[in-house]
């Protein structure tokens, strides 16, 4: 009953934010299409772009695959795709929100921060270290295209995942507004939202049955951030997903840093984009886009840790304990997540039932 309770606060708690974090997503991405972000980080010398432009996109995990694939292949250098791989996943608006709501504004400002920062020394080191870009050099001069035309019909279906919103050509408001209603409440939603709910389950499961100091012997230090490495990288979650994981695992005694690295190393480091480094980019690369991220995300997790415990900032995790989480707001918030996540899942089910039938 307790593991209930706690869950239903968690979710309370985050709704809100998660629904502005979605909108948001909405008119990003109905403001920047993919053809905008292609013909930007086309150019040479784009890590630092790369970096600042991939930090707010709404993009998962998942879904920045084929946009990363398609920069690359219309142009784009091996540091600024590396670059945009490392920033994408790591934060954007939706996590930004449910960062804050979760964790608080010191976190909220340290994870947007530490995710450009990693994202530019990785870039730069594959600029530096890696094997000469044969392939910008063949796509100078020659017309962009979208990630939607990669060539090998094996990759369609990456490639649907950011051509699936595409904007339309009409300029009407009602478009306009459906059109961000349909990504950011509809595609958005479900690219995370087993994550979320599984995240939020760990989060309510540590809470409820894990002694708040069970961790606090080894929570902190360069023991504690290796091991948020070697339980990160496995890890198929996205940041946002990733955010109430890492407030559950401060509950158990984890310091900020440790959590900040499971949050950079998590989104960035899973399996089918390290694959996709090594094909698109080299095996070279992938060895420097490993080292960089993971060199940074320890240098950034070691830096906070000492600022909050130099300045003695305290971090007030969000679990369902304060009073404001009976608002209004806040019930009608979680009201129309669940409304949504229950829509979603109703398409789903029924979308395989169809599929079903037909086979």
């Amino acid at each position: 009953m307790l593991l209930a309770t706690n869950f239903v606060s968690l979710f309370v708690e985050t709704a809100p934010y998660l629904l502005l974090g979605m909108l948001i997503a909405g008119i990003i991405h109905q403001l920047l299409p993919n053809k905008w972000i292609v013909s930007t980080l086309g150019g040479k010398n784009a890590v630092i772009t790369a970096a600042f432009i991939g930090a707010p996109l709404p993009l998962c995990s998942c879904s920045v695959i084929p946009v990363a694939m398609g920069i690359r292949r219309n142009g784009a250098s091996k540091a600024s795709t590396a670059s945009f791989l490392v920033s994408t996943p790591e934060t954007g608006i939706d996590s930004i929100g449910i960062t804050y709501a979760l964790m608080g504004l010191p976190m909220t400002i340290a994870r947007p921060i530490a995710a450009i920062f990693s994202a530019i020394i990785t870039g730069l080191s594959i600029a530096a270290f890696g094997t000469p870009d044969k392939l910008q050099k063949a796509a100078a001069g020659k017309p962009t295209k979208s990630c939607c035309d990669l060539p090998k019909p094996k990759l369609k279906s990456l490639a649907s995942s950011c051509c699936a919103s595409k904007s339309t050509t009409t300029n009407k408001a009602w478009e306009n507004t459906k059109a961000i209603f349909e990504y950011g409440f509809g595609k958005i939603l479900v690219d995370f939202m087993q994550w979320l709910l599984i995240g939020l389950f760990f989060a309510a499961l540590v809470l409820t049955y894990v002694p708040a100091n069970w961790m606090a012997s080894y929570g902190s230090g360069p023991l504690a951030m290796i091991l948020m490495v070697v339980v990160s990288i496995p890890m198929y979650i996205c940041a946002t997903a990733s955010t109430p994981i890492a407030v559950g695992l401060m509950l158990a005694g984890i310091s900020p840093g440790a959590a900040l690295v499971f949050m950079l190393t998590g989104p960035a480091t899973n399996i089918a984009t390290l694959i996709i480094i090594k094909q698109e980019l080299g095996t070279r690369e992938l060895g420097l886009y490993l080292v960089s991220l993971i060199g940074c995300a320890l240098l950034s997790g070691w830096v906070v840790d000492a600022v909050f415990s130099y300045y003695s900032i305290t971090t007030v995790l969000g679990h369902g304990q304060h009073f404001d989480m009976s608002s209004v707001i806040h019930q009608m918030g979680a009201t129309v997540l669940a409304g949504l996540l229950a829509w979603q899942l109703v398409k789903i089910i029924k979308s395989k039932v169809l599929n079903s039938q037909h086979v």
